[in-house]
C-alpha cells in the first residue's frame, strides 16, 4: 500500500476518510478460550486481497481497506477486553503501545468502558520499544539471565528477579 514501516499513524490517517464497510475482513474466532484472539488471519485476508486486485490488475480503495481493518480489529478486540473485565470483576482498562493511538479502537473503547486509562498519543509507541528501554535498564542493572530462559509471557513479575 506504499506506506511507511511501522505503518499504523499511515493507516489510521487513511482510515479517516474511508468507509469502513466497503472491504469484507475476516473476524477470527479462536476455538477454546472465548478471550483469545489472532490477527494473523486477518492480515493474512487483506494481503490476500492486495495481491488478488493486483493481478486482476484492479484499484484497491487504500482509505476504505485501511478503514475496514480498523473495524476488524476493534471488532475484535472491544468485546473480548470487556468480557475480560466482565469475568474478572475489574472496573477499570488500561489501553497502551501502538493499539492505543489507533482512533477507532481508541473511540470505541471511549464509548464502551466506565473507567478506561489512555496515555496521550505521543507516549502510544511499539511495545517493542518499551521492552527494549526496560531491557536496557535491567541490564545497566546487572541483571542477567541464563541460558535456558524461554519465552515465557505469563511469568510472574517476581520471579524475573528471583
Amino acid at each position: 500500500l506504499d506506506m511507511p514501516y511501522p505503518g499504523g499513524a499511515a493507516l489510521d490517517k487513511m482510515a479517516a476518510s474511508g468507509d469502513p464497510g466497503k472491504y469484507t475482513l475476516p473476524h477470527t474466532h479462536l476455538s477454546g478460550n472465548p478471550l483469545d484472539m489472532s490477527f494473523s488471519g486477518l492480515k493474512t485476508a487483506a494481503i490476500n486481497l492486495i495481491h488478488n486486485a493486483e493481478q486482476k490488475g484492479e484499484t484497491i480503495d487504500v482509505p476504505s481497506l485501511c478503514a475496514s481493518f480498523s473495524q476488524a480489529v476493534s471488532d475484535i478486540l472491544v468485546p473480548r477486553t470487556l468480557r475480560a473485565l466482565q469475568e474478572t470483576g475489574r472496573k477499570t482498562l488500561a489501553i497502551a503501545g501502538g493499539v492505543a493511538a489507533n482512533s477507532k479502537i481508541r473511540g470505541d473503547f471511549l464509548r464502551e468502558t466506565e473507567r478506561l486509562c489512555l496515555p496521550p498519543l505521543k507516549l502510544c509507541g511499539d511495545n517493542g520499544a518499551m521492552i527494549g528501554a526496560q531491557g536496557y535498564f535491567e541490564y545497566l542493572a546487572g541483571v542477567r539471565a541464563g541460558q535456558d530462559l524461554n519465552a515465557y509471557a505469563t511469568m510472574p513479575l517476581d520471579q524475573l528477579h528471583g
